[in-house]
């Protein structure tokens, strides 16, 4: 049983063949997906999916690329979608200095009404991260003290940095890199990292895994990511599975209860620290 804490179902690439993309991650062992919005006509999209699917669920927010609409209507649309009871959290925003799509001022500033947003609504939230780890923790910081919490949503920074989300009180999204041969940081970070800190999510349709790196990803392929950790880990896949599952479900409270079980050992075989 998995959960795919992240997903973008909502995304075109889906748009012909969605009900076979979910059939396929029903029958792979996917019990629960989490479909990100990143600007608001896909947050509408990811609640619309989620009202429709039992084992749907939506995050609703806009995406750092999208960070030049942020206005307090788009504050007040997102806070009325967060209302509703199949969306489970706020994102994915956060900060991105790779591309640069939008001025990094307009990027602090929407990051921070999300986060805000988060602690208003009682709602975690999904943090993107790219050449922004270390700034993003820095920001994320007080909202933490308040009790917001979350996932950083394919963990890209280092082993200290992971120390750090982890002590802030968030969990790592370890997605299809981990798979990745070169990708030995990440790999470092899978093994080590603190067992009820860990949650699996595919990104689909990007990042796909190892042997499909390069095609579309889709939410089935968690199998592959959760094979690898749970390699990584020294660990049975089961085990891994059960644990980063019920992880989800404390992650995410609007989830059905029933993935909420008792938290796993920190370590669940993997060493017992806070990153690599």
């Amino acid at each position: 049983m998995l959960v795919d804490t992240h997903c973008h179902l909502n995304h075109p690439d889906f748009a012909q063949d969605a009900p076979a993309v979910l059939a396929r991650a029903r029958q792979a062992g996917v019990q629960a997906l989490v479909v990100i919005g990143y600007d608001l006509p896909s947050s509408e999209a990811a609640l619309r999916l989620a009202e429709s699917e039992p084992d749907v669920f939506a995050a609703v927010g806009l995406h750092p690329h999208e960070a030049e609409a942020w206005s307090a209507a788009r504050a007040a649309q997102l806070g009325e979608m967060a209302a509703r009871p199949r969306v489970v959290a706020i994102g994915e925003c956060g900060l991105d200095f790779y591309r640069e799509l939008a001025p990094r001022a307009a990027q602090y500033a929407a990051f921070h009404a999300q986060l805000q947003l988060a602690g208003e609504m009682g709602l975690p939230v999904v943090i993107h991260t790219r050449n922004s780890v270390a700034e993003a923790l820095d920001i994320t910081a007080p909202y933490a003290a308040r009790g917001v919490h979350g996932v950083f949503h394919c963990w890209s920074g280092g082993a200290e940095e992971a120390r750090r989300a982890v002590d802030l009180g968030f969990c790592l999204g370890i997605g299809g890199v981990v798979t990745f041969k070169n990708a030995r940081d990440l790999h470092a970070i899978a093994a080590q990292a603190p067992g009820d800190r860990l949650v699996l999510e595919t990104d689909a349709p990007y990042l796909a895994p190892t042997p499909h790196r390069g095609r579309r990803n889709e939410p089935a392929y968690l199998t592959l990511v959760a094979a690898r950790v749970a390699e990584l880990r020294g660990t049975p896949v089961a085990t891994l599975a059960a644990a980063t599952t019920a992880n989800a479900g404390r992650l995410f409270p609007r989830l059905p209860r029933k993935l909420s079980g008792p938290a796993p050992p920190r370590s669940l075989k993997g060493g017992g620290g806070t990153g690599a």
